[in-house]
């Protein structure tokens, strides 16, 4: 094996390692906030970006199966935290739109969410603070120039990313 084949192996398993790690941290997190799981907050911050996309839209952004788009926008509607909005086009499309109750609750979750982050990162020194924001920009670059750019969230300054 290459030396450049061992190193990108090493990258593949730092991601490995830090993905369940930072999903776990953000889970914890939103479970002690609300009743909605996970997922469910994942769409409500989708629509908090595109404001209204299709069932299909939502499970490919978030690479999720339509099935289990379905029950979770199900569980939104119940809550009055999104709507259905039949396509003027094609009736054969349903449109989902965050309602203006399910856009305030997001906010003030993900609000919630970044105070507890922040408390957390409180815990390391000023230099490893500086530290974790310049790598984790330098892998945010990185992993957009090798996978693309999202298109389910928001950039940092507040601007929607394309579609």
């Amino acid at each position: 094996m290459t030396e450049l084949n061992q190193t990108i192996d090493k990258v593949v398993d730092n991601l490995m390692y830090l993905h369940p790690l930072i999903s776990k941290s953000f889970s914890k997190q939103m479970r002690s906030k609300t009743n909605l799981n996970p997922g469910a907050l994942f769409i409500m911050g989708i629509l908090s970006v595109h404001q209204t996309l299709s069932m299909s839209e939502i499970g490919r952004k978030l690479s999720m199966p339509k099935p289990h788009v379905t029950v979770l926008i199900d569980k939104l509607i119940e809550e009055k935290m999104v709507e259905r909005i039949s396509d003027a086009n094609d009736r054969r499309i349903v449109n989902i739109r965050i309602t203006k109750q399910g856009y305030t609750q997001f906010q003030i979750i993900k609000k919630e969410i970044g105070e507890d982050m922040r408390l957390q990162l409180h815990q390391l020194t000023e230099e490893q603070i500086i530290s974790l924001a310049d790598a984790t920009q330098k892998v945010r670059e990185l992993l957009i120039l090798s996978f693309g750019k999202s298109t389910c969230c928001s950039d940092h300054d507040g601007e929607k990313e394309a579609s």
